[in-house]
């Protein structure tokens, strides 16, 4: 086990809460950091606005006549600075007369026996120190440490008075700006103490209420894991912001799966069955003939066309089903260009040999279609036979229009004379082994894939397909596809037989 590892939280809110926190306290970080020095800069540029001026008086009171002698000069400061005797909180003034020595308003600073304090050796030594440092003269700012005051910020300026030079200086305690700059940063880190609860408070509740919809979309998800579709999120549909989009979202998703899965156990059952029939069929007549010790030619010739009969049901059944498996996958089509009108013409034709209907095809325009040529002979050839199956002989139309629409596009459109499609049918027709009508036999009416066929075949070209009334009254079924170019090829693509 790690020790130095630090643990990561886990849930949302613990997240929330520490990326908040830690945002705010680099926040705090930043501010104090700023505060602190820039009232320091503010508070260091007064005191040096204030020394500046301090100095600049003592220069002014000191006499300037040119017969004053160092001496007289120098008593005349010793006057003027013990007016204003120094202490840890005013201000230090000091004078350095050349030839004549040093007045200063702190007379231990100069070795002077004066005063009542009682200092320690190291303390003394730092005296004399800063007092070596003053009677140098340093024209400008400058900032020094003394014992029991801390840092002195000084500043000297040379003025010449009766040709000796002087040198006027004023010092002042920084220990007002240290004291100010501890004030605000105090002041700061509790009002950042306390900002930092509030807000921890808050993004707790917040991250509480943030997760909650999301606590309940994982324990949803978490039933539709174990099988149950049922539960849904609620909604709350006066909310617009994104946990009730994701719910909505949700939800969708559930009911597609539900349809899905609905759909995938009719399509199960449906397969069963149609598969069941002709197996059924098979055995039934197999057990007959093996019951007949001796049976006779005839009767074996009838099963035997009967079994083919029905393994050719079962073999189509099985082809539609590996198509539309096969659409699913998107591995479909094999497109290429076909020349519409020898296309059509030719397709046409076979399908006219396959019943006693009146067929009749429309003018097709001379232009090319890039398409999967098999798939689209595949899914005319359903709707016609479908028509077939719908109307009457001899005289039972079914009919082929052909059109260029807009956005290079071509529209197919199969209608017959035929009972027609029901308003409340035409969009289900399309869907596997659904019958308009549940009473036509099996055997009659086929598998119900005709149609699912057509559809999946439409999709992966990327048109649509859509039922309608024919104006003779009977079905109409169009379809829309794309891919279509008005100047014709020489190549001619043949539909297959």
């Amino acid at each position: 086990m790690n020790l130095g590892r630090i643990p990561r939280p886990r849930g949302l809110r613990s997240r929330l809460t520490v990326w908040v926190a830690t945002v705010l306290l680099v926040a705090a970080a930043v501010t104090l950091l700023f505060v602190y020095r820039d009232t320091g800069t503010q508070l260091r540029a007064e005191v040096d606005t204030d020394i500046t001026g301090d100095a600049g008086q003592l220069a002014h009171s000191l006499p300037i006549h040119e017969a004053a002698s160092p001496a007289a000069l120098l008593s005349a400061a010793e006057a003027s600075v013990r007016v204003q005797p120094y202490s840890e909180i005013s201000t230090l003034l000091f004078v350095i007369v050349h030839g004549a020595g040093t007045a200063s308003n702190h007379p231990e600073l100069l070795g002077s026996e004066g005063g009542e304090r009682i200092d320690t050796r190291a303390q003394l030594a730092q005296e004399h120190a800063f007092a070596r440092v003053l009677v140098s003269p340093h024209v400008g700012f400058s900032t020094h440490d003394l014992p029991d005051v801390g840092a002195v910020r000084v500043y000297e300026l040379r003025t010449g008075i009766g040709g000796v030079p002087v040198y006027v200086g004023a010092g002042e305690p920084l220990a007002s700006v240290a004291r100010a700059q501890h004030s605000v940063a105090r002041a700061l880190l509790l009002a950042a103490a306390i900002t930092l609860g509030l807000a921890l408070i808050s993004s707790y509740l917040a991250g509480a209420r943030v997760s909650a919809p999301l606590r309940r979309l994982a324990a949803v998800a978490a039933r539709v894991d174990a099988g149950d579709l049922d539960p849904r999120m609620p909604i709350d549909r006066a909310g617009t912001d994104e946990v009730q989009v994701l719910a909505d979202a949700f939800n969708h998703m559930l009911d597609r799966l539900a349809d899905a899965f609905t759909a995938q156990r009719e399509f199960v059952a449906d397969a069963s069955h149609e598969l069941r029939t002709p197996l059924t069929v098979i055995r039934g007549q197999l057990e007959l003939l093996a019951a007949q010790e001796h049976p006779d030619a005839a009767e074996v010739r009838r099963v035997e066309r009967l079994v083919q009969a029905e393994i050719s049901r079962v073999t189509r059944l099985v082809d539609d089903l590996l198509l539309l498996a096969h659409s699913e996958r998107g591995n479909l089509l094999r497109p290429e260009p076909i020349e519409l009108a020898a296309f059509v013409s030719e397709l046409w034709d076979g399908v006219s040999l396959t019943a006693e209907r009146r067929f009749e095809l429309g003018t097709v325009p001379e232009a090319t279609l890039t398409a999967d040529p098999d798939r689209l002979a595949q899914a005319l050839r359903n709707l016609a036979r479908n028509a077939i199956e719908h109307t009457a002989e001899p005289d039972g139309l079914v009919r082929l229009e052909v059109q260029a629409i807009a956005n290079d596009q071509v529209r197919f459109a199969v209608l017959d004379d035929g009972p027609g499609i029901p308003a409340d049918e035409r969009e289900r027709i399309f869907e596997r082994f659904h019958r308009v009508d549940a009473s036509r036999s099996r055997t009659a009416g086929g598998a119900g894939l005709g149609l699912a066929i057509v559809r999946a075949i439409v999709d992966a070209h990327g048109g649509r397909v859509r039922a309608g009334a024919a104006p003779s009254g009977g079905a109409l079924v169009e379809l829309e596809l794309p891919g279509l170019t008005l100047a014709p090829v020489r190549r001619r693509s043949v539909a297959p037989v």
